[in-house]
């Protein structure tokens, strides 16, 4: 099995990053993925992880999750596997990954949103023992010019 060596991403690989979302359909244009990392980078509460190939010398990045908390509840983002990479276990990989670092952080409780109708990804989390919450997500575009429609 293909195995992962995870860090935190780095300057240089922001593109890279920014092409395999968008590879793996994750980019919405009212969200700015520049933007979007960068300020999960600023905050010290949160983080954007890459995985790299480490069986290769380039060690090319194939997946990548965002992370971050709010002092109580964890929470990822963005989880992309190179489409070329899926059924090989990189998504558990990646989620392993994601929990660790929340557990570092003291985080001991992870949440994350999935589109209802993506019932692919909603399968791949329920296979790796997430649930479906008992709370309602609410909403509200403070900003309604930032709203994508």
């Amino acid at each position: 099995m293909l195995s992962l060596e995870f860090c935190e991403i780095k300057d240089e690989d922001v593109n890279e990053v920014i092409a395999l979302w968008q590879a793996c359909g994750l980019t919405r244009p009212w969200n700015d993925p520049y933007n979007d990392i960068a300020f999960a980078r600023a905050k010290p509460t949160s983080t954007l992880l890459v995985g790299r190939d480490s069986q290769h010398e380039d060690g090319a990045i194939l997946a990548s999750v965002m992370v971050g908390h709010d002092g109580h509840r964890g929470w990822v983002y963005y989880l992309s596997v190179s489409p070329d990479h899926r059924a090989e276990g990189l998504g558990r990989q990646t989620m392993d990954a994601a929990e660790n670092w929340q557990l570092s952080q003291g985080v001991w409780k992870m949440q994350l949103l999935v589109r209802g109708d993506n019932h692919a990804v909603l399968q791949f989390y329920d296979q790796l023992g997430y649930q479906p919450s008992s709370c309602k997500l609410m909403e509200k575009w403070i900003d309604p010019s930032k709203r994508g429609d």
